[in-house]
């Protein structure tokens, strides 16, 4: 049965299910930051799911993608699974804008991360409706 690890359950906000992942959003203001999580037990790795839900994992992570781009502007969306820190299978999407604080470098370990309040979570929340709406 599948649980959200307890890591990605402390520093998200739940968006929503789609299809087959967790919407969560990063608890960093910094960026818009969304995680898609695959709602399968005992994933670490995008080739352990099986060939449909490896396409659609692809498909939601492409519509969030569009669709944060759109919502955002952004300069470039990065992508990322790593899996370091929590062995869950996880799709990071981050909106990057040049001359952000760690642009053009990786965000991870560039600076702590600056949690929402209540009005900026509601306000970013509002703002990925149309996203959410396209993969919920």
């Amino acid at each position: 049965m599948f649980q959200l690890h307890e890591r990605l359950a402390a520093d998200t906000h739940r968006l929503g299910k789609s299809g087959l992942c967790e919407i969560r959003l990063m608890n960093d203001s910094t960026w818009p930051w969304v995680i898609l999580v695959p709602a399968v037990s005992d994933i670490r790795e995008i080739y352990q799911l099986e060939p449909e839900q490896q396409i659609k994992l692809l498909q939601e992570s492409s519509v969030l993608s569009k669709g944060m781009m759109e919502i955002f502007g952004g300069d470039k969306m990065n992508v990322a699974a790593l899996g370091n820190m929590v062995p869950q299978l996880h799709l990071h999407h981050i909106v990057r804008f040049e001359g952000d604080p760690a642009w053009p470098g990786p965000v991870w370990g560039k600076q702590a991360p600056v949690p929402y309040g209540d009005q900026e979570l509601a306000n970013i929340i509002q703002r990925l409706q149309p996203v959410l709406q396209q993969l919920t």
